[in-house]
């Protein structure tokens, strides 16, 4: 698997016109080669040149974290360096020397970024454009991956009406959440956001000490990293007690218009027009001015990755491509909702891996 992907890398980068890539820690490194290699002040890279063999410098003390990687049984070459040394040399000579267009991940810290620029005397740009179209479409095993992290979350969802009740705090909730989310199977938590009443309206609120209230909306949006380290990411939105009849009106209309974006999603079908499948069925019924953000994002070994699902986005979607599909509306400084999937693209539409009701769940209270 992952020689096929530097295969791929490598054909893309000599497509675009560029003589290489180098990749230092992050989520294109892991995709790569497997590694899971954090960013330090010493530099670890990747160097995949066009001529060439790829080769990895690292610094010798993260030699045996390496060994770890799928790196150790690919043959990839190994320039090893220790304290004194220049490694942005050593990047160099991988690619051959002479100064050439070239391409870094988009994680990579200024740190490193700027001495290599000095070093081979041509700044780089960014791999994304090189890279993107690798990691946009999912393998089967990446799919299989993402059904089993969206089936954990959804075991997650249904157990979250348990945690909520009037005098509870959010972090009291999401201190649940968080340990449900590995107890269902995740390997870590990615992101809890747990957004009840006037907090709801704030589409990246967190949590904090403001304690549930009977009447309150609450917004649930959680993930995890489930091994080999794809993510999930489910929203659902509940209600303590029977909910207002605006409420239930509003959020009528934010269910119709969530899933006519996922009956929009099919291949040919631009990232554009499934934001806008949304986006029209709540301009319709008076609440355009209420849905604030982009309809969705591609997942993978990120949280956030491309395709982006958004207005301006011409991009024709793909079979296996894998992103969120979450209208949400959002009136401040009273109560906000969001419903979210995550769905792969198949040959005939979409592929949803989260499976839980998109009802709004009305939580019963003493």
């Amino acid at each position: 698997m992952y020689a096929r992907r530097l295969a791929a890398a490598a054909a893309a980068t000599a497509d675009a016109g560029l003589a290489g890539l180098v990749i230092t820690p992050g989520y294109d490194l892991r995709y790569l080669i497997g590694s899971r290699a954090q960013t330090f002040e010493r530099l670890t890279a990747l160097v995949l040149p066009v001529a060439g063999e790829p080769t990895v410098v690292v610094p010798r003390l993260e030699l045996a974290a390496l060994k770890e990687s799928a790196a150790a049984d690919l043959g990839v070459a190994v320039a090893d360096w220790v304290d004194g040394q220049d490694p942005y040399q050593l990047v160099a000579t991988a690619l051959g020397g002479a100064p050439a267009a070239i391409a870094v991940t988009d994680s990579m810290p200024a740190l490193h970024l700027l001495p290599l620029a000095d070093v081979l005397g041509v700044v780089p740009i960014l791999a994304t454009g090189v890279l993107r179209e690798l990691r946009m479409v999912k393998d089967d095993a990446e799919i299989d991956a993402l059904r089993k992290a969206g089936a954990a979350i959804d075991r997650v969802h249904a157990r979250v009406p348990e945690f909520l009740a009037p005098g509870r705090t959010e972090a009291d909730v999401a201190a649940d959440i968080a340990e449900a989310i590995v107890a269902e199977g995740h390997s870590e938590v990615a992101f809890i956001i747990v957004g009840s009443g006037p907090h709801g309206a704030d589409p990246h609120h967190g949590c904090s000490d403001r304690q549930l209230r009977a009447g309150d909306i609450v917004v649930v949006d959680i993930g995890g990293c489930y091994e080999p380290g794809y993510h999930s990411d489910s929203t659902r939105t509940y209600s303590l007690g029977e909910p207002s009849p605006e409420v239930a009106q509003h959020y009528s209309v934010l269910q119709r218009a969530q899933q006519a974006a996922v009956d929009a999603v099919r291949p040919g079908v631009t990232a554009e027009q499934v934001d806008a499948a949304a986006r029209d069925v709540l301009t319709e019924a008076g609440l355009g001015e209420y849905f604030v953000h982009r309809t969705g994002h591609g997942i993978g070994l990120s949280v956030h990755e491309e395709p982006y699902i958004v207005a301006g986005n011409t991009l024709p979607l793909t079979a296996g491509m894998a992103f969120s599909v979450e209208p949400g509306i959002y009136f401040p400084g009273r109560w906000g909702a969001r419903i979210e999937d995550i769905v792969v693209v198949t040959e005939n539409g979409a592929e949803p891996v989260n499976n839980r009701p998109h009802e709004l769940i009305v939580v019963p209270i003493s």
